[in-house]
């Protein structure tokens, strides 16, 4: 006879969210034996949610879409953060419901910084279904938030969503701004055309060495990494290797992308992080 038992960690959830333990038992001779206890995790409901002067509008959908997790984005600066109130209200009432809360600060008034904060929460929930509240926070947080999902290539576990208010005030900021959620919206997400790991490996590099560097030394920092690859004769390999850092690297970062520029300054050619990189970089590396 064979037994099979099932513990569900958390029993709330309509469909199967969380954490079970499954423990196989086999009944021999009227002697029980646990054979085997296996943990399967399966997909979380992860919200997104940028503290702005709002409560209802990440509580509510957290709630009727049965979140199991909250990550909730600060302001970096907590001693001008003037929504942190809200914040607090906004954790004990989630984990009065047993939702689990995260937090990560981001500059509010700084896109790429957004972007850069909301991939990094996207990568590490990737096995679970990520759904990102673009109205709880600024303008700022929302066109962050919509960017963050278009960097990806598989966007199937990405679920964007605008929360509209049922009621709107103009209150003073020590107040909530709306209360309670008339519809909740989905939104479409988009893929936009991003560099190839090869160049982003080559504009870390270049960042690394404060956005400027000889064209000698990121060729051999190139190799070394393997982010090109020189198939040729001793006599020949600096020759070749140049070669292929101008074809495979420089051309498309300078040309196609805008993130380099090029300069020879006496007997060596130097490259240099532009703007564009620059801000390229703050959120694709």
């Amino acid at each position: 006879m064979v037994q099979t038992l099932l513990e569900e960690k958390k029993s709330e959830s309509v469909v199967p969210y969380g954490n079970y333990t499954i423990t196989l038992i086999i009944d021999h001779d009227n002697s029980m034996h646990t054979v085997h206890t296996m943990i399967n995790k399966l997909k979380l409901r992860v919200h997104i949610a940028p503290v702005g002067f709002e409560i209802d509008r990440i509580v509510i959908p957290a709630r009727k879409m049965r979140a199991d997790k909250v990550w909730l984005i600060a302001h970096t600066n907590l001693s001008q953060d003037k929504a942190r109130p809200f914040l607090e209200k906004i954790r004990k009432i989630l984990e009065k419901r047993d939702i689990e809360v995260q937090e990560l600060n981001a500059d509010r008034y700084r896109l790429f910084d957004i972007v850069k904060k909301v991939k990094e929460i996207i990568v590490e929930e990737k096995e679970h279904d990520i759904y990102l509240n673009v109205a709880s926070g600024s303008k700022i947080h929302a066109v962050g938030m919509m960017m963050a999902t278009m960097i990806f290539d598989d966007r199937s576990n990405l679920h964007p969503f605008y929360a509209q208010a049922k009621d709107y005030h103009h209150t003073k900021v020590s107040e909530p701004q709306t209360t309670g959620i008339e519809e909740i919206h989905d939104l479409p997400t988009y893929r936009i055309h991003t560099p190839q790991k090869k160049h982003l490996d080559a504009l870390k590099i270049l960042v690394e060495h404060d956005g400027k560097m000889k064209k000698k030394e990121m060729a051999e920092i190139a190799e070394e990494a393997e982010i090109i690859v020189i198939n040729a004769n001793p006599s020949n390999h600096s020759q070749a290797r140049f070669a292929s850092l101008d074809k495979n690297i420089i051309a498309p970062l300078e040309n196609e992308w805008g993130y380099i520029s090029t300069e020879k300054v006496g007997r060596n050619r130097w490259i240099h992080l532009t703007d564009e990189g620059r801000w390229a970089s703050e959120f694709l590396i």
